[in-house]
């Protein structure tokens, strides 16, 4: 879990991915994963693993994308008082509820500087039963980084990066931390390069940039490659929660890695699912299939490419998603590589 935390603890939000991209650049190249790297003028972080063993002998081997996004949900700082604190506006989908009384990391160019978010207000010994009540919208949010406003004015600036502040740990049969959404998908694709074998398949693996915000950087990644198959690497809600009905749980933590039947921005290829079903059911790893009736994943941008392609969208269930605290289980996180693995060697 070493890499995964390494993921999770390294900021990048939409159109600020550089520090992802150079941490899965640098355990490509040192663990020599991949034949060719390049970074897109987006900022995608583009692969291609050539056929390796009988398989390499083959002049036209079937070309596969792999897509997992590496921004995660944050800010960019969008004003700054003369106080010193700072507003922020959001890049992707945040529940005002979930960012009272949180740390955060302001990434300026001179470092990382540690500040508290609240809301703007009155505190709950002077306020009203009524006051008590309102939910804050997310422009009332301020960040408070505890120096002068001459101190901040120096070091910030608009549009630097904020990202919520939380640790990577255990918890029972889970692992916790912040942006599991998607550095699982990131972390996966790593780990199935790592113990991927003989492939007669082209496996172009591909970390986009800038999904959270619209799928944006997986459309010219899908441009260039024109995949033959296409498998965006997520993750998906696990509602297995108090006052979520059972038909709206999504997944099941340890029910094994998901196969996206659909959500609203695609529905994958039926004869893909089938596929990686009976793969999972030779090799004995668990799976099961999911319906998100809202959100989308590169998948998408895959699938409507030039001529188009055949999708499966691979997630794994992630509990309290886009909050601090999301929670993978432990077998839905092996049982990701293992059928990953296995896929790509049976082409």
């Amino acid at each position: 879990m070493e890499l995964l935390e390494l993921l999770t603890q390294t900021p990048s939000v939409p159109g600020r991915e550089s520090r992802i991209r150079q941490v899965i650049a640098d355990h490509l190249a040192e663990a020599k994963l991949v034949d060719e790297m390049h970074v897109d003028p987006l900022g995608s972080l583009l692969t291609i693993r050539k056929p390796r063993g009988a398989g390499a002998a083959q002049t036209a081997p079937q070309r596969v994308m792999l897509a997992a996004h590496m921004d995660q949900i944050g800010f960019l700082v969008s004003h700054i008082h003369g106080d010193g604190t700072l507003r922020v506006n959001p890049v992707g989908g945040f529940d005002p509820r979930n960012l009272f009384a949180r740390k955060v990391r302001v990434c300026a160019a001179s470092g990382d500087l540690m500040g508290v978010m609240n809301p703007g207000g009155k505190p709950i010994h002077i306020s009203s039963p009524e006051e008590r009540k309102k939910v804050p919208e997310i422009n009332e949010f301020y960040i408070d980084l505890g120096m002068s406003g001459e101190q901040v004015g120096e070091q910030v600036k608009l549009g630097d990066m904020v990202v919520l502040d939380g640790p990577f740990h255990t918890v029972g049969d889970y692992v916790s931390s912040q942006c599991l959404d998607n550095r699982v998908g990131c972390w996966a694709q790593l780990r199935a390069l790592e113990q991927l074998g003989d492939h007669a398949c082209e496996i172009h693996a591909v970390w986009t940039v800038q999904e959270e915000v619209g799928l944006r950087g997986a459309v010219p990644a899908s441009y260039r490659v024109q995949p033959d198959i296409a498998i965006a690497c997520d993750t998906t809600l696990c509602c297995q929660t108090p006052g979520v009905p059972e038909e709206q749980r999504v997944s099941v933590a340890g029910g094994g890695v998901a196969l996206h039947v659909m959500d609203s921005s695609a529905i994958s290829d039926l004869g893909l699912i089938e596929e990686m079903e009976a793969l999972a059911e030779t090799h004995q790893i668990p799976v099961q299939r999911a319906l998100l009736a809202r959100g989308g994943q590169d998948g998408a941008a895959m699938q409507r490419a030039r001529t188009g392609a055949r999708m499966v969208a691979m997630a794994c269930p992630i509990k309290h998603i886009h909050t601090v605290t999301e929670m993978a289980h432990r077998t839905d996180l092996a049982a990701y590589v293992a059928l990953l693995t296995a896929f790509l060697q049976s082409l």
